[in-house]
């Protein structure tokens, strides 16, 4: 979908989805189904949507290449093609904020496409449905429900101190802390490990490696402690109670484990469950205060992505592995 915006930009054109496969599922109801706007605000307004639509049945829509799909494109162009320059080029002066072997990168090969795949995953994801909240908020209740509960109940008193009565609601309170995000341990360390299947596509390393990078951080921040942890191997869950001076936070849902292809895995979840369960993964992992994993993941580099476009810059990256543009 970001090539495919990057062409739309471009070309002064206004992308439209229609079938989103990870959407066809029971959890997506009504005319949500096969749809992004199941999880995420829609790609373009419904007065868009419909006039796309409408010009799709039409001929000379097609014969004028008014309307074009994803087939009039190469996947070179998609997947590599122009990034968009309606923006200038802002990657030419950015500082990549990314550590390897202990050292700072300081320029990564194609920045441009780095810059734009980060802006357009922010676009895409700018606003969540009720549906994708309601998934966030049980894995953060599941996650740290019984943390936050027992931070609550202690402090609050029984009986108030004599002279002190239990005061109103105050407009404060309603409308300036009431839009607080949802609480979770801070300061948190996201770190998603992947191995698996994965060695075919890059250099992976162990559990062991990851844990190295996150004591490098703790030297740095001694009240860091939280970690939320995602990753596709019950292996990489089992090891993480080898480290008792760590609090893991994850999701609970069936890992893989020996050699279990990644289609086989996700096959063996179901679409929903395959879907969902990432997603959370995902989007929790992009609201921690430091970041580790291994850039030559995608789902690293994109989580990456998320960090620069979300105040998180300063946090830094640290990085078991080169990634694809080093």
């Amino acid at each position: 979908m970001c090539g495919l915006l990057a062409i739309a930009i471009n070309e002064k054109r206004v992308l439209v989805t229609s079938y989103y496969n990870r959407a066809d599922h029971n959890g997506c109801k009504g005319s949500s189904r096969s749809s992004w706007s199941c999880y995420f605000l829609p790609e373009t307004s419904p007065e868009c949507r419909d006039r796309a639509f409408e010009l799709m049945k039409q001929k000379e829509a097609w014969e004028k290449g008014i309307i074009t799909i994803k087939e009039n494109y190469t996947s070179k162009e998609i997947w590599s093609g122009r990034t968009p320059r309606s923006w200038g080029k802002p990657w030419s002066y950015l500082q990549p904020t990314t550590d390897i072997n202990g050292s700072l990168i300081a320029y990564h090969r194609k920045m441009d496409r780095r810059w734009w795949r980060a802006q357009a995953v922010r676009y895409l994801m700018r606003f969540q449905t009720e549906y994708t909240c309601n998934l966030l908020n049980h894995a953060r209740h599941a996650a740290f429900g019984w943390e936050a509960a027992r931070m609550v109940l202690e402090s609050q008193f029984r009986d108030f101190p004599e002279g002190v009565e239990k005061a109103a609601k105050h407009d404060i309170e309603s409308f300036v802390w009431s839009s607080h995000k949802p609480w979770s341990p801070r300061p948190m360390l996201s770190m998603h490990v992947r191995m698996g299947d994965k060695a075919c596509e890059m250099i992976v390393v162990g559990f062991k490696e990851y844990m190295h990078l996150a004591e490098r951080i703790r030297k740095h921040f001694p009240n860091l402690k939280s970690i939320w942890l995602s990753t596709e191997m019950q292996e990489v869950v089992d090891q993480s109670r080898l480290y008792p001076h760590w609090m893991f936070y994850y999701t609970n849902v069936t890992r893989q484990t020996g050699n279990m292809t990644m289609a086989t895995y996700e096959a063996s979840l179901g679409r929903e469950t395959s879907t969902n369960y990432p997603l959370v993964n995902f989007l929790l992992a992009s609201e921690a205060d430091f970041f580790i994993g291994a850039l030559g993941s995608t789902w690293c580099f994109l989580i990456d992505g998320m960090r620069n476009t979300g105040g998180k810059v300063m946090s830094g990256y640290l990085s078991v592995n080169k990634d694809r543009f080093w």
